[in-house]
């Protein structure tokens, strides 16, 4: 049995890398489809009520959000709209891993004692904080994706493949859309211009979600590779960057390790082994 999960685990990780590889959208959307529902479906077998509130919240306004963003024409204050509700969704997760993290550590040193309260309460606590965080940050983030490149096709500078249709003006931002407030290197009351090496500025709110919330790391009217360690060079930011590496690799945890498990179960039913 245990022969039959590796053998499978490593043969389906090899598949789903090929595909990504090759087909990325449709991988995309399984993938997502994958993490949006079979959570639900599991906490809705065993009633774990807090969860499906949680989610029924979360998918309603994210469904809203969505539909605006796949309008077409798109409205020019959606993409603002968009990004700083998913920006949102990923701090909100982050704050929560954080959090978890930091429940556990202060339970292993004891501090729970001082509240007379049971470590396992603490740790459980501090597991759900992580989950959380972890879970909505991943489908935050693939959804988020979805919606930054429609939006940006939409508008017309970016295409996912190809070139663009509109020539991107002097002062406009690629991403949303909209002038620049300041030039690059003034100080901006609201945000800042930022420049990428290959040339093409944007409002730093715009292009720093596009790279960490949206998971693009090309430029979005060129698509030059953009270095994320120069661009988050501050040591404040980099913990962003690896927790965004991290919910790329929880995905492949949250989608795809249910249907593995479910595979192998099949497989040994058949074969008599249980």
């Amino acid at each position: 049995m245990v022969l039959i999960l590796m053998v499978v685990t490593i043969i389906a990780q090899v598949g789903l890398v090929a595909w990504k590889k090759h087909h990325y959208r449709s991988y995309q959307l399984i993938s997502m489809l994958g993490v949006w529902l079979i959570p639900f479906v599991l906490c809705l077998h065993n009633h774990w009520w807090r969860f499906i509130f949680i989610w029924l919240l979360f998918s309603s306004i994210t469904v809203i959000v969505m539909k605006k963003a796949l309008e077409k024409p798109l409205d020019p204050t959606t993409p603002r709209q968009v990004y700083k509700w998913f920006l949102l969704i990923y701090k909100i997760c982050c704050g929560l891993g954080v959090v978890g993290y930091i429940i556990i550590m202060v339970t292993m040193m004891g501090f729970n004692l001082l509240f007379g309260a049971k470590p396992n309460t603490w740790m459980d606590c501090g597991l759900l904080f992580i989950f959380y965080g972890l879970y909505y940050g991943v489908l935050g983030r693939d959804l988020a994706e979805v919606c930054a490149d429609k939006m940006a096709s939409h508008i017309g500078y970016y295409t996912p493949h190809g070139m663009p249709t509109r020539t991107l003006e002097p002062g406009v931002c690629a991403v949303c859309g909209n002038p620049q407030l300041v030039k690059e290197g003034e100080e901006g009351i609201i945000e800042n211009t930022y420049r990428l090496s290959c040339g093409h500025t944007f409002h730093e709110f715009c292009i720093r979600g596009w790279c960490i919330v949206g998971k693009k790391q090309t430029c979005p009217y060129c698509k030059e590779k953009v270095d994320l360690k120069k661009m988050f060079c501050n040591p404040w930011e980099k913990p962003h960057v690896f927790y965004g590496q991290l919910l790329d690799w929880i995905r492949l945890l949250v989608a795809w390790q249910p249907a593995i498990i479910f595979l192998v179960q099949g497989i040994n039913n058949y074969l008599g082994l249980q």
